[in-house]
């Protein structure tokens, strides 16, 4: 890959559920001259959104198509019903999918946990989408069972969610196509590993210290063992004196010796 294949701007594309946040606020402390652009998408959506060069990676959900996608799954979410408040279910922490065997279980059209078997009593008709799902339980006609990060999405202060145990999950996965693997993308596939910006695989290291410091500290040192101010020596020499002076007086230290001026003949 040369320079000229790297665009002008990212785009990140992202389905509902997931917050990019915290890796886009990185991304313009990193590259603050690459604007990132966020394009929201249906998980229905994502895909055809990443091959048609309408982003250049996404946050989707899986399973990925691997023939032209590449991805790497990043979080399992937990799966959890929506439910009125004042539910029965409200009282307990967690449920299993038989919990719900007398309720009616709503199943949207953008439903994306993938059942095999769908627990519950089927509604009269299949809501549009998840939001239209919500309404329905606010009008107490059902329950509705989505990952966790849906039930945010469409919180109300009427609705409340608890686990279910033995529900399928949905996982979070970063994809791009495989063909345009670009700096860019690798750039923030960087990002959400979390390598740092020094790593080898990220933005270029920072570069070495200057030699001169080197040189200014082995100066440094050089001055610790050698002759101090003053005329005196260092380490163990200034520790040993004469055991008496030649006139009767008590010894002195070598360093005072050497202070004084000679005499001239």
């Amino acid at each position: 890959m040369t320079g000229s294949d790297v665009p002008p701007s990212f785009r990140l594309a992202y389905v509902p559920g997931v917050t990019p946040t915290k890796w886009v606020r990185i991304w313009n402390e990193r590259l603050p001259d690459v604007p990132l652009t966020l394009v929201g998408v249906s998980a229905a959506e994502a895909f055809d959104t990443l091959r048609g060069s309408g982003a250049d990676a996404g946050f989707v959900r899986l399973p990925v198509d691997r023939a032209d996608l590449s991805a790497i799954p990043l979080y399992t979410e937990t799966t959890v019903v929506v439910i009125p408040k004042d539910h029965l279910v409200a009282a307990v922490e967690e449920v299993s999918t038989a919990d719900l065997a007398d309720e009616i279980v709503l199943h949207p059209l953008d439903d994306v946990l993938g059942w095999e078997t769908l627990p519950g009593r089927p509604a009269f008709e299949r809501p549009a989408t998840t939001a239209d799902a919500i309404e329905l339980v606010a009008a107490g006609i059902g329950v509705l069972v989505v990952p966790q990060s849906l039930a945010r999405l469409h919180h109300r202060k009427d609705l409340t969610y608890r686990t279910v145990t033995d529900a399928p999950e949905s996982r979070i996965a970063l994809s791009w196509p495989e063909e345009r693997t670009t700096d860019l993308v690798e750039e923030f596939i960087g990002i959400v590993r979390g390598r740092t910006v020094n790593s080898t695989r990220g933005r270029p290291p920072t570069p070495p210290q200057p030699k001169q410091r080197k040189a200014g500290a082995a100066k440094s040192g050089a001055g610790r063992t050698g002759a101090k101010p003053g005329g005196g020596t260092g380490g163990k020499a200034t520790g040993k004196t004469s055991g008496k002076n030649p006139r009767g007086g008590s010894a002195a230290p070598k360093a005072a010796k050497r202070g004084k001026p000679r005499r001239r003949p």
